[in-house]
């Protein structure tokens, strides 16, 4: 897209604080659905990104949660996406703080650059015309409105909410917004598809960092108030904007429809279709997906006999189904969900009771990354534990120690530099070392390839908070 399709350079805005529940078991609160390939092999994150990126674009402000900042770092790197500012927040607020501290930084910049803001999780599948939708909306945005992409239904979807289309806006390819409207009931869903008025509200808007901090103080001034005092509060460290947490934690937690959307007279939209989907249940995914003859989608080790219109997803094992109509079937290394796909949107309540019942799987996957790589675990016995650790080429944990369990380490590939107290020692394939309890330690990683090595943790406690760093290179505390 040239520079000037668009009246000058835009700055693309990710949203990446969600959680995607509905995507369980593959995507939970430590690992959510942004940060898969989905639909291809690149993950949601980094197709957002790249639809963002080269001539006529900045580089993004990524805003996400604290606990992801290295996935997310990690990810655009990987994705080829330089220069990112990534904005932490120090706890979800929903969408309206998150993008009221975006506009607040890029208005220190330039007040009239033109905002494209995005969710990190959906699927597009026309970027021409998506392109084309940006530059209607961006023309809006510089006569001093705040456009939303307005998505053409396709099928009278209930997990959507929708924009009622007013009048045209004269020398605009856009129209005022009539009302917003919740998610619909099955009928009056069908009745808005058959009416023709009604779009899918995409969440993706475009305004003018003046334009937006200007609404937030006529329709929600202390939730603006809270945020600009966590932004001139702000901290830096490695490529990371922390927002301050006290004053962060004052804005109300609040979506950017509720808090200006539904109150302001600047808002129009751009009536688009793009292949659209929030990919926001296993559901919307199979619709999103290629199919066989049978309808079935497939991924990754399955097989299907005799079955109809599944969705059937495999992250390791084989999974086998015979006979199945109108069912996804999600298989991890820990967690299997079967559900009818007229039931997919059920999956958050499902999620919601394992919650409740204490259940480590509601939440986290037995593979857990790390800026310096990841680690899963393998066995959990009393008293013990074994994990296996992979450390990407030239990183290092931190310089630590535990109180409660020793450690012994066998590298099974790669090479390991490790440091036991005032010791330095090199270990190769299947050469090991004994770390007692109480010593000072680190692993780095010196050469350039992973480095893999197993774990056997021993002692009374064996919890990840048992950790006493004295230094760090990601300046984590």
């Amino acid at each position: 897209m040239a520079e000037t399709d668009t009246g000058g350079p835009i700055l693309p805005v990710i949203l990446s604080g969600g959680t995607g529940t509905r995507l369980w078991p593959l995507s939970r609160e430590a690992y959510p659905k942004q940060f898969w390939p989905l639909v291809g092999p690149r993950t949601m994150l980094q197709e957002t990104a790249g639809r963002a990126a080269g001539p006529g674009f900045l580089p993004p402000i990524v805003v996400c949660n604290e606990a992801h900042r290295f996935l997310v770092a990690e990810q655009l790197r990987s994705g080829g996406i330089e220069g990112a500012t990534i904005l932490l927040e120090p706890e979800g607020r929903n969408s309206a703080p998150a993008i009221a501290a975006a506009a607040l930084l890029a208005h220190d910049r330039a007040p009239d650059t033109r905002l494209w803001i995005m969710a990190a999780d959906a699927a597009i599948a026309d970027i021409p015309a998506l392109h084309v939708a940006l530059r209607h909306a961006a023309a809006a945005a510089g006569e001093g409105l705040i456009a939303t992409f307005g998505m053409t239904p396709t099928a009278p979807e209930t997990g959507y909410g929708y924009i009622e289309a007013g009048e045209p806006l004269p020398g605009l390819a856009a129209r005022r917004v009539a009302r917003f409207v919740e998610k619909p009931d099955a009928a009056t869903a069908a009745r808005f598809l058959a009416e023709g008025r009604h779009l899918w509200n995409s969440g993706m808007f475009v305004a003018t960092a003046a334009t937006l901090l200007s609404e937030l103080e006529r329709h929600a001034p202390a939730l603006l108030s809270a945020v600009r005092a966590a932004v001139a509060a702000a901290t830096r460290d490695l490529t990371f904007v922390r927002l301050d947490a006290e004053a962060f934690r004052a804005a109300p937690s609040i979506s950017i429809d509720y808090a200006v959307m539904e109150k302001t007279d600047h808002a129009a939209v751009v009536p688009a279709s793009l292949g659209w989907s929030d990919l926001g249940s296993w559901a919307s995914l199979y619709d999103a997906s290629a199919r066989d003859a049978d309808g079935n989608a497939l991924v990754g080790p399955v097989e299907a006999l005799d079955c109809r219109g599944c969705y059937l997803r495999s992250e390791g094992i084989l999974a086998a189904a015979i006979g199945l109509e109108d069912v996804c079937l999600v298989v991890t290394d820990d967690a299997v969900l079967a559900v009818h796909r007229s039931r997919a949107q059920d999956v958050k309540a499902l999620v919601e009771r394992l919650k409740r019942r204490g259940r480590i799987e509601a939440t986290e996957h037995r593979r857990v990354y790390r800026p310096w790589g990841h680690y899963e675990g393998l066995i959990l016995g009393d008293r013990f534990q074994v994990k296996k650790i992979q450390v990407r080429p030239g990183q290092k944990l931190s310089l630590q120690k535990h109180f409660h369990r020793a450690e012994h380490w066998v590298v099974v590939h790669g090479t390991a530099l490790v440091r036991r107290d005032a010791e330095e020692i090199l270990l190769r394939e299947n050469e090991s070392v004994y770390l007692p309890l109480g010593c000072v330690h680190r692993l780095e990683n010196p050469g350039r390839i992973p480095l893999i090595l197993i774990e056997v943790q021993a002692g009374s406690y064996l919890g990840e908070d048992d950790i006493v760093r004295f230094e760090d290179t990601y300046g984590r505390a």
